[in-house]
């Protein structure tokens, strides 16, 4: 017997009943974001750093390749993310907080203002500019590339502690075609409105089911890559989309429905890593193994506390550091930090522990740049195969 048309209204009323109640529960859980927890949980057991590493160390290498795609949903197939959903997230949000220093509650990065002049009179070379949170300008062969550009006042509801060191309209001003690299759909990843005011010729990179997304904010230039593909942006660059461990949501996106993804950018003087945003794991060896004679690796270094709930998506100042030594490049830029509080530490914490970390480790601190929002570093060449 056939479905009548009256049970069709109802099977599609309670899909949309759930889809609502989604939606409400993730709203609720991005007020609370904004609002902060009040203590009402009890602290949960010290996270154990040790067991973690050996569970990242017990993932296999291959699985890195394997399909990543079921259901309608991405996932990371070398190791599932931790059970727990809104209950944990909410867990985390009513717990106790850490406490901090005053230095490292008031610790902020520099800012060296009028980028934009700047620009103009530093020469022909290639070279790498800080904007804000995950959001950096390099040029590379004569051409723009932009990472994760973000330059509005809040990331849905989290809001900038400080200024992006360039306006939308400076950036749609900029000489030249503009290539526009995407990371993943979180709202301090992917901000709507920065992409709109954007030049409408722009070529723009994301990782999977992102292009329509996209296209419907203007820009209709859009390549979708999935991990470990390669396209050959003329101008001598090439861009390599590469495996991340995180995940992807938006209130209109349903939770993995996107894919997430890092990149290569490779020229014939210069290749350049931006992370994105990733948990610690596997990848970075073999990403080091495979794309030898990486000169800059932008890394993620933010959102790490508490880090019984963060571990999975996010690396601490010494797992970013690890990550810096398997990928094998010459010099690391902490990204993320220094623009919006979204872990429990301040947004200056992840530049003072990386420091900390780095004369613990005793590494070469020439190797490390921690650089200012509106700091221009010239990419140093290195002649390419």
């Amino acid at each position: 017997m056939g479905i009548t048309g009256e049970a069709q209204a109802d099977m599609r009323n309670s899909r949309h009943s759930r889809r609502t109640g989604k939606r409400l529960l993730f709203l609720t859980a991005v007020l609370f974001i904004a609002v902060g927890g009040s203590c009402s949980f009890p602290a949960p057991p010290p996270f154990d750093e040790t067991k973690w590493r050996l569970d990242v160390e017990r993932t296999q290498t291959s699985d890195l390749y394997a399909p990543h795609f079921k259901d309608g949903k991405f996932f990371n197939p070398w190791m599932s993310s931790p059970h727990g959903g809104f209950v944990r997230f909410m867990r985390w949000k009513l717990g106790c907080r850490s406490s901090y220093t005053e230095e490292e509650e008031s610790h902020k990065p520099g800012f060296v203002p009028y980028l934009s002049s700047r620009m103009e009179s530093a020469g022909s070379g290639d070279y790498i500019a800080w904007i804000g949170h995950g959001t950096f300008l390099i040029k590379i062969n004569g051409e723009f590339w932009v990472t994760d550009p973000i330059l509005t006042d809040r990331a849905l509801l989290p809001r900038r502690k400080t200024p992006p060191a360039m306006t939308i309209e400076e950036m749609a001003g900029l000489p030249g075609r503009l290539n526009i690299v995407i990371s993943h759909n979180h709202y301090d990843h992917l901000d709507a409105p920065t992409i709109r005011g954007l030049p409408a010729d722009a070529r723009v990179f994301v990782p999977l089911r992102l292009k329509d997304y996209v296209r419907g904010l203007g820009k209709p230039r859009v390549e979708e890559l999935d991990w470990w593909q390669e396209i050959d942006c003329g101008n001598g660059v090439r861009i390599i989309c590469l495996p991340a461990q995180h995940w992807s949501r938006r209130i209109t996106q349903s939770t993995n429905s996107t894919l997430w993804a890092s990149y290569l950018l490779v020229s014939n003087r210069t290749t350049i890593y931006f992370g994105g945003d990733s948990g610690y794991f596997l990848g970075y060896r073999e990403i080091g193994r495979r794309f030898q004679g990486i000169d800059y690796a932008l890394l993620p270094l933010t959102a790490y506390h508490p880090r019984w709930f963060m571990h999975y998506a996010h690396t601490d100042a010494n797992e970013t550091l690890d990550a810096f030594e398997d990928l094998g490049a010459r010099f690391l830029i902490p990204t993320q930090w220094g623009t919006f509080r979204l872990g429990d530490e301040p947004i200056g914490y992840p530049a003072l522990d990386l420091h900390r970390a780095v004369q613990k480790r005793g590494l070469d601190a020439s190797r490390i740049r921690i650089m200012d929002l509106g700091q221009i570093v010239p990419v140093e060449p290195q002649l390419k195969p």
